[in-house]
């Protein structure tokens, strides 16, 4: 599949000065090794690929020497190749499991970055945030790899037509023809059920598969759900799995602020707020944190203490709460909002934004507020095109800002300062 990372990798395997390592980490099953693969496929002429999951028995031989010099040495037996600079790519995958291996590539920084070398890891989130770890901070490139955004979702449907169309709407605030508009929401609405997984995506896609979509993402879940219990303690990962299972019923209160109330009777932040710490690190969910004032940027009036937690995967939400897109109508007006904030949270994740919501004391609430060229932007989310909203209207009154953001159903548009931007356009904002 299409991935807009590809182009990050491409960029980095041309950098002329400052090369350094390029690290990928994100949650399991969001593409990483497939995409580095493909990379290394099609623009080098061979590849060293060390899984250091998959295969232990090479992490013993990076216990003794990591200069640059004794790992190439290692690779080159180890594997039979030889290693070539800007000829062979070296992947590290699952280098979380190789403390020295990550270690390493501060030295290929500083003595030997002729060598191209990509790592990745899906829980390097976690494991970067232990002690134990000596991480290479400054002597490496960082990128995170999320799951496939709605336009990456499109290109998988061969959709570049309607793209640009929507592009075209966005930038020039002009409805697209009714017809691409219904097209559009429809496939918007196929998105909230498959989400942004690559295995799913291409399910979903094939249907002459044995198994189905909905299969794969359950694999998936159970896929995190064994990595909590892996990589943490006994008693940290039971902690873990219940906050992780908690999440659905967080985001289908009227109130979507996380309460650890809700977790279990009688629980706080002392005995959770490791495990939220842990699926933020894991990737598995995204934290939004509340804001009390309109007029700076979010993170200087953030409240830590109040804060909602989304999925990093907004399929993978509707499975949890076997939501369909045949009876995705028949939920409530709040579970159907929550879906919906759960991908505009993707969507804004995925273009670089950190999450906030405002709320006052009495009430008023904008779902996420934004940074965009250096002005304070208010997003509101809305399911359909039923727009009216007294919190916006009152962060307008109190901010004016120069002009805010509406995410809904309704085509495109601008009215009295109020961008009007459809649900399938959110990963233009």
């Amino acid at each position: 599949m299409k991935r807009k990372i590809y182009n990050d990798l491409i960029k980095w395997k041309n950098l002329k000065e400052n090369k350094m390592p390029l690290i990928l980490y994100g949650a399991r099953q969001v593409g990483k090794t497939y995409i580095v693969t493909e990379f290394g496929r099609e623009n080098y002429k061979n590849m060293i690929y060390v899984n250091f999951e998959q295969d232990e028995k090479i992490i013993p031989y990076f216990e003794t020497s990591i200069s640059p010099e004794e790992i190439i040495k290692i690779l080159e037996n180890y594997y039979n190749k030889k290693i070539v600079p800007q000829e062979t790519l070296i992947f590290f995958d699952e280098i979380q499991n190789c403390n020295r291996a990550l270690t390493s590539l501060k030295y290929f920084t500083e003595q030997a970055p002729e060598y191209d070398i990509i790592a990745a890891g899906s829980l390097l989130g976690v494991s970067i945030n232990r002690e134990k770890y000596s991480f290479p901070v400054g002597k490496v490139i960082m990128k995170t790899v999320y799951p496939l955004d709605f336009e990456e979702f499109l290109w998988a449907n061969n959709k570049q037509l309607l793209i640009n169309k929507i592009k075209d709407g966005f930038e020039n605030n002009n409805p697209i023809d009714e017809i691409l508009h219904k097209e559009a929401l429809e496939l918007y609405k196929d998105f909230l059920i498959v989400g942004g997984m690559p295995m799913v995506v291409e399910s979903y896609l094939n249907n002459t598969q044995i198994i189905t979509y909905t299969e794969i993402q359950n694999l998936i879940l159970s896929a995190y759900t064994a990595d909590m219990a892996k990589y943490t303690e006994n008693s940290q990962s039971i902690k873990t799995i219940s906050a992780y299972e908690s999440i659905p019923t967080q985001l289908g209160k009227e109130n979507k602020k996380f309460q650890y109330s809700m977790i279990q009777k009688g629980a706080r932040a002392s005995i959770f707020g490791e495990s939220i710490d842990w699926l933020i690190n894991a990737g598995l969910v995204l934290k939004c944190d509340k804001t009390t004032r309109g007029d700076v940027p979010p993170n200087m009036y953030a409240d830590v203490s109040n804060f909602k937690i989304y999925m990093s995967d907004v399929g993978l939400l509707c499975n949890k709460t076997k939501i369909t897109k045949n009876n995705l109508e028949e939920y409530n007006q709040i579970y159907r909002g929550a879906i919906t904030e759960n991908y505009v949270a993707n969507q804004l994740v995925q273009n670089g934004y950190e999450l906030y919501y405002w709320e006052t004391t009495n009430g008023s609430e904008v779902d996420f507020i934004i940074i965009r060229d250096e002005k304070v932007i208010p997003i509101e989310v809305k399911t359909s095109e039923k727009t009216k909203s007294k919190s916006l209207n009152s962060f307008i009154n109190q901010y004016k800002p120069d002009y805010c953001i509406r995410i809904s159903s309704k085509n495109f548009g601008m009215d009295n300062g109020i961008k009007s931007v459809p649900l399938y356009a959110t990963f233009l904002i």
